[in-house]
């Protein structure tokens, strides 16, 4: 399979948005449109203008297949935001690629830390950061969905 990782447009929020409401679906949770995933609606002004990145991963179909979003929260530090795959493009090493992508980008803009928030239930996801070396940390203020916060030094 053909894959292509690329800067996110303005017209991709729609299957964005469609992509990532899938995925929490089938771990019984729902996007929040009026918190956490109003970056959804304009993905551009939401991270490019805002001096982040959101990419997508896209089939050789042109099909929107999974996502990542970074987003800096101080001079220091990174947001990894939005990491999402569909189910059928788990297992293949995608999601390795999708944070190794993200962490080389924070790393060349300077950034010398990435944290994140996430939900217990999403056990592959919590594995794989667990394995690129996250460990748990306090965060002021979590996502709805979200019960735990992790950061990794850079």
């Amino acid at each position: 399979m053909s894959l292509q990782l690329r800067p996110a447009r303005r017209e991709d929020s729609p299957a964005v948005r469609e992509m990532i409401a899938s995925v929490l679906l089938e771990y019984g949770m729902q996007l929040a449109d009026d918190s956490t995933d109003q970056d959804l609606q304009d993905l551009e002004a939401a991270y490019a203008q805002r001096g982040g990145r959101f990419d997508v991963l896209v089939n050789a179909e042109g099909q929107i297949i999974g996502s990542v979003g970074l987003l800096p929260v101080n001079e220091h530090t990174v947001e990894l935001r939005k990491m999402y795959l569909r189910v059928d493009a788990r297992g293949q090493g995608h999601g390795r690629y999708l944070l190794t992508h993200a962490m080389d980008w924070a790393r060349s803009q300077g950034f010398r830390r990435m944290v994140l928030e996430t939900a217990a239930a999403l056990t592959q996801a919590i594995a794989l950061y667990r394995q690129f070396g996250f460990r748990p940390c306090a965060a002021p203020h979590l996502a709805r969905r979200c019960d735990q916060a992790l950061k990794l030094e850079l």
